[in-house]
């Protein structure tokens, strides 16, 4: 597919998103790193232009990177735009941030270091829906503890649900961007593209 005219965000405050955009580019991905609201107002007005657009969430401290967006004025564009049909990825803390109790987007309850701390870090190839076996790299990950109407449960492991997808949100508790699977960004990218 091609993905040339999609214009993607990665909020570049902690975590993998260098290994997000590098993913992103390897599906001919137009990407900007968010580090303050200039960038953010740049990929704003870029994406008026006609591109499809999206924003990824990466992985972090949640309550760190919630602060962070709170001081640099990215919270309220960020959770308007999210509101307003952008696509975003959600990915371990950004799953978090999508909660009811962060950015309020994603109607799920989250828990948070749910395997513990880096110690209970693991990987696991299981099943997700409309994608099938996937590699998961948990990372002192959350998992969610329930989903509200709307919420898609895409995949559960062990009893617990480890990815969801509500309207144009997609959320995991592992780390797609630390495999050379491309599957899961491909499924975010055609949210992206979608009315």
């Amino acid at each position: 597919m091609d993905y040339s005219k999609t214009n993607v965000a990665v909020l570049a405050l902690q975590g993998a998103f260098l290994e997000h955009q590098q993913m992103l580019e390897t599906l001919g991905v137009r990407s900007r790193l968010i580090r303050n609201g200039q960038d953010w107002q740049d990929f704003v007005a870029q994406s008026r232009e006609g591109m499809a657009s999206g924003l990824v969430i990466p992985g972090g401290e949640s309550t760190a990177m919630m602060r962070i967006i709170r001081d640099l004025g990215l919270y309220e564009p960020i959770k308007e735009a999210i509101r307003g049909g952008m696509a975003v990825l959600g990915t371990c803390a950004g799953l978090i941030m999508l909660d009811d109790k962060h950015l309020g987007t994603m109607d799920i309850k989250v828990r948070r270091n749910a395997y513990g701390r880096q110690l209970g870090s693991f990987n696991a190839v299981h099943e997700v829906k409309g994608i099938g076996r996937f590699p998961m790299t948990f990372i002192r990950a959350p998992y969610i503890e329930s989903v509200g109407d709307g919420v898609e449960v895409l995949s559960v492991l062990d009893n617990h649900i480890v990815a969801a997808r509500q309207g144009k949100q997609l959320a995991c508790a592992f780390h797609p961007e630390l495999t050379a699977d491309t599957r899961f960004h491909e499924t975010f990218l055609s949210l992206c593209a979608t009315d």
